[in-house]
């Protein structure tokens, strides 16, 4: 009696690497300005030609290739490996290999056959250094022969707004990055074709526009106004008073629209709401009472037991519990708390809510870039689920 053997084919190897230096390098790029892809690779290996601009290239590639090709970046040998701790950084947070511009670089790129014919996608830049004015310079051949030597495909990619990400000698910026893929071209091209295709995708990516909504449009334009910070600290100083829309709903809006503006509307909404609560505080401590829209004598209730039992750390307990600020910094005042007990208390637990808001917003408006069109359906959502969960609040504490 004989076994059948089954072989099953290995995973490969470079490909949990690839996954997870795509996901590296997706939320890196998601943080400085949002990254997007158009096009896809052929199945099988191929070898990737693309403009160069800027080092954040090979970042908006990897997060932009698919890990299924587990994309290997050819890296100047004399630059990216001249050092054992660079080299380090390069093959393993780029999947970088050396290549020599000064002699025996062909040796190089033909080492990467096997690779290719496994399934893998070798990225190179055949112009052979970053450019300065934003053209795509000319082509090497190495490209070419490396394509046609191990019988794949060659794959034109233009990438925009690496050159404003990260400049040549310049600092790190916030830009959105676009990476085009184009259709392979024939085993036939030279390298001024191969040139011409990276060109034409490069150009149509930079000048095509990012869909926006107007309401966007219109809403960023407050946001970048001089009246941004006046109306956040007003927003919010009305409502440590009596105003019922809480400013985490303001900054809901503004840092979605503008993220870049997030921190600053945050500490002026927190400043406000400060400032606010010492005048409600007062103000009640004198015998004075405002309005207090959507707040139930239960919310009273319970705030003046805290106080009571807790001075004016009870604060702690608004950012959880549903009780608007300006209910807090009313009652503090008829139970007497002092001002110089109230402030440090409420800077702490009110700056904790209003900041962490204002920077998650931040960081979703950032997610979000590439679909700013929609930021009118996020309005309706957000002003939907804000008045249904208002509506539970003051239902549950009537």
């Amino acid at each position: 009696m004989t076994t059948a053997l089954v072989r099953t084919k290995p995973a490969h190897p470079h490909r949990l690497p690839a996954f997870l230096r795509r996901a590296l390098w997706m939320l890196a790029l998601t943080l400085t300005g949002g990254v997007e892809r158009r096009g896809r690779l052929p199945r099988g290996g191929c070898v990737v030609v693309a403009n160069h601009s800027s080092h954040a290239d090979t970042a908006a590639l990897l997060a932009a290739l698919d890990a299924r090709h587990a994309p290997a970046i050819g890296a100047a040998a004399d630059y990216w490996f001249a050092s054992p701790w660079r080299s380090r950084l390069c093959s393993r947070l780029a999947a970088g290999f050396p290549v020599r511009r000064t002699g025996g670089g062909l040796d190089d790129l033909f080492a990467m056959t096997d690779h290719l014919r496994s399934g893998r996608a070798v990225v190179l830049f055949p112009e052979g250094t970053r450019g300065r004015d934003g053209e795509v310079g000319s082509f090497h051949r190495g490209a070419l022969l490396l394509a046609e030597r191990a019988g794949v495909p060659l794959v034109p990619v233009g990438i925009g707004g690496t050159d404003r990400l990260l400049p040549k000698h310049g600092r790190l910026r916030h830009s959105f990055v676009r990476v085009r893929i184009g259709a392979p071209l024939p085993s036939s091209a030279t390298p001024d074709e191969a040139r011409d295709a990276v060109a034409a995708l490069t150009a149509r990516t930079k000048s095509e526009p990012l869909a926006d909504s107007r309401t966007r449009r219109r809403v960023a334009a407050v946001v970048t106004s001089r009246w941004a910070l006046p109306i956040a600290f007003a927003w919010a100083f009305a409502e440590a008073l009596s105003w019922p829309l809480m400013p985490e709903l303001l900054l809901a809006v503004v840092c979605v629209a503008v993220p870049r503006r997030a921190l600053k509307l945050s500490v002026t909404a927190l400043a406000g709401s400060l400032a606010g609560s010492l005048l409600a505080l007062q103000l009640a401590a004198s015998g004075a009472h405002l309005p207090a829209p959507l707040t139930t004598a239960r919310m009273h209730a319970e705030v003046r037991q805290e106080l009571t039992l807790e001075s004016a750390s009870a604060i702690r307990h608004q950012p959880w519990n549903g009780i608007p600020f300006k209910v807090y910094a009313a009652e503090a005042g008829r139970t007497g708390i002092p001002a110089s007990d109230w402030l440090p208390a409420a800077a702490k637990a009110r700056g904790t809510r209003t900041l962490a808001v204002g920077l998650l917003c931040a960081a979703f408006g950032l997610l979000m870039r590439r679909f700013r069109r929609l930021y009118g359906r996020y309005l309706l959502l957000l002003g939907a689920g804000f008045a249904t969960g208002l509506g539970l609040i003051v239902a549950g504490w009537s």
